[in-house]
């Protein structure tokens, strides 16, 4: 099995994460069997491994709470929706303008047209 990830996660090294990381959800294959999805409750870290503890997890037979993964290993961050809607508005917005003032342009063009 081989875990990308889907569209609404973005995927960082292990070695990446950090205090910020806390709470969020993320999921990562720690082996080729398994696909884990969670709640990040803390990290550790040394020069080759970040040890990650999660909430949500743990309580099955066969389920841990806590992984070591290399520090080059991809793990999957959900985007931050307000982050990604953020960006959205302001593209949207961007686009916007840009045909206010092409229409603006045109406007002025056409009166200028009729003046002569």
């Amino acid at each position: 099995m081989e875990y990308n990830g889907n569209p609404s996660e973005k995927a960082i090294p292990a070695g990446e994460l950090d205090r910020r990381h806390v709470g969020h959800s993320v999921s990562f294959q720690p082996n080729d069997f398994t696909v884990v999805f969670g709640t990040i409750a803390g990290i550790a870290r040394t020069e080759a491994l970040v040890y990650l503890s999660l909430d949500g997890v743990g309580g099955g037979t066969h389920l841990k709470e806590e992984y070591d993964l290399p520090i080059d290993k991809n793990v999957y961050l959900q985007l931050d929706p307000l982050g990604s809607a953020e960006k959205g508005l302001s593209e949207a917005a961007g686009f916007v303008k840009d045909k206010l003032d092409e229409i603006t342009k045109n406007l002025r063009d056409r009166d200028q047209g009729k003046s002569e």
